[in-house]
């Protein structure tokens, strides 16, 4: 169209893309009118409308069926077959697909607000608003290493939407759990964390020890004393492609879970998992695709199940969405699947290394490796799931068939006892420093993102 102003558009957009911006809003407009009434006098041509409806901010509605144009209105309401009602002033951006040189339909309209945030203090209080009526914050601290600090405030614990590990799941994490004031097994969890990323080819931007001093000084100034800790480790922020290439450094963030969990008692069910498990290579690297962990999980609560139980292509258990699974047999004998397949726990590793503890109890006969098959894992005398926080979760009943007599077995609890203690009292624990730790504002992190984005 002459007299239009050319700007670089996505190449998505494809070739033939213009856009036309203030003053050529009103010609485009009236251009888009006189089209529409020549294009209703062709009685060859069959005409495709929908009934006269109005719509409230942010919906769709349809107008015409030509895929050759898309108009952005900031309307409040605006009616399906009312072109007379948009007025120049009322546009923000005309992308026109020029494949059909004569004609120029508009097919959908998009109403937006009326006045868009134009300052940060905007932004802030609004990513304010939904901290406001909360009561206890689940998150007291977060650090990003993209803001370079720790950060207090909920309303300003995001991360950039151009970080690959948000748009690519290019990113590994891990965890480790607080309680009383200590970190329970950090280091162990800490060197897992590495392996994930030299696994994911994702360099660190810190050495171990800089990551490790992060952790417990972000635990510090968050003064939680019982929790959880977990922190990512991402290819970072740069563009939108696949290649991280062009991502200047990698991105570590970190936050504290505020959670009074206790020590379980409770026996639940589980389900055999019909959602394929991950490919070894996958499965064994602590990484943030959890599509399958949640659609297993998601699976496990519609038939009214705690969790799910993944069993491999040979018909062998693996482990459960988000935790290793664990049986004692009938001869008392503790048995874990192989690692080979499925991720290395930390805390079912800790288990295997405090059972031997009730071998010379007596209590047990033997703790081993192996693989277990399906039949075997439910004929057994015992069942449940070992992991961070619980540290042991009880199974009572496996696809509807009860786990032994069906109740939470004696040597279940005598391992959840050694476990427990040692997260109370054991030497895998660090002791957090709560002192006062200085922490970013937010117009510190505000006026940081601005820079970055300059």
């Amino acid at each position: 169209m002459a007299g239009s102003t050319k700007h670089s558009v996505p190449a998505w957009l494809g070739r033939r893309c213009l856009i036309l911006c203030p003053p050529n809003l009103k010609r485009a407009l009236a251009k888009m009118a006189e089209t529409r009434q020549a294009s209703e006098r062709k009685t060859t041509r069959k005409r495709m409308r929908e009934p006269e409806r109005e719509t409230e901010a942010h919906q769709y509605t349809s107008i015409s069926t030509s895929p050759n144009l898309y108009l952005i209105a900031a309307t409040r309401q605006a009616k399906a077959s009312a072109f007379r009602l948009l007025k120049p002033s009322s546009l923000r951006a005309v992308v026109s697909h020029s494949t059909f040189r004569s004609r120029l339909f508009c097919r959908h309209l998009v109403t937006l607000p009326s006045s868009p945030w134009g300052t940060k203090f905007q932004v802030l209080d609004k990513l304010k608003e939904k901290w406001s009526a909360v009561k206890k914050q689940p998150y007291p601290a977060m650090y990003s290493s993209v803001v370079g600090g720790i950060i207090l405030d909920p309303a300003m614990m995001v991360i950039p939407m151009d970080d690959h590990m948000v748009h690519r799941g290019h990113g590994v994490f891990d965890t480790a759990t607080l309680m009383d004031g200590y970190l329970y097994e950090l280091g162990t969890h800490l060197d897992r964390f590495l392996r994930s990323a030299s696994k994911a080819k994702i360099k660190s931007p810190f050495p171990r020890e800089i990551l490790h001093n992060i952790l417990i000084q972000m635990t510090a100034a968050s003064k939680c004393k019982k929790g959880s800790i977990r922190y990512w480790l991402s290819a970072g922020p740069g563009n939108f492609l696949l290649s991280p290439a062009a991502c200047p450094e990698a991105a570590f963030y970190a936050v504290v879970i505020d959670d009074d969990f206790s020590q379980c008692k409770e026996g639940v069910k589980v389900i055999t998992s019909t959602v394929p498990m991950k490919p070894s290579l996958f499965a064994t690297v602590k990484n943030v695709n959890y599509l399958p962990n949640v659609l297993s999980v998601m699976e496990a609560e519609e038939k009214g199940a705690w969790s799910a139980i993944w069993v491999d292509e040979q018909g062998y258990v693996a482990e459960g969405p988000n935790v290793n699974v664990a049986f004692i047999t009938k001869n008392k004998e503790l048995l874990l699947p192989s690692f080979d397949k499925i991720l290395s726990g930390c805390t079912a590793k800790r288990l295997l290394a405090l059972a031997p503890q009730l071998v010379e109890k007596g209590l047990l006969i033997s703790v081993s490796i192996v693989d277990i098959t399906v039949d075997s894992g439910k004929d057994s005398a015992e069942m449940m799931f070992v992991g961070s926080c619980l540290p042991i979760l009880p199974i009572v009943e496996w696809d509807d068939r009860p786990i032994g007599d069906g109740k939470v077995g004696e040597l279940t609890l005598a391992l959840s006892d050694l476990l427990w203690e040692d997260m109370l009292g054991g030497p895998e624990r660090i002791q957090v420093p709560y002192y006062v730790c200085l922490s970013l504002s937010q117009m510190d992190i505000a006026n940081h993102l601005g820079t970055r984005m300059q």
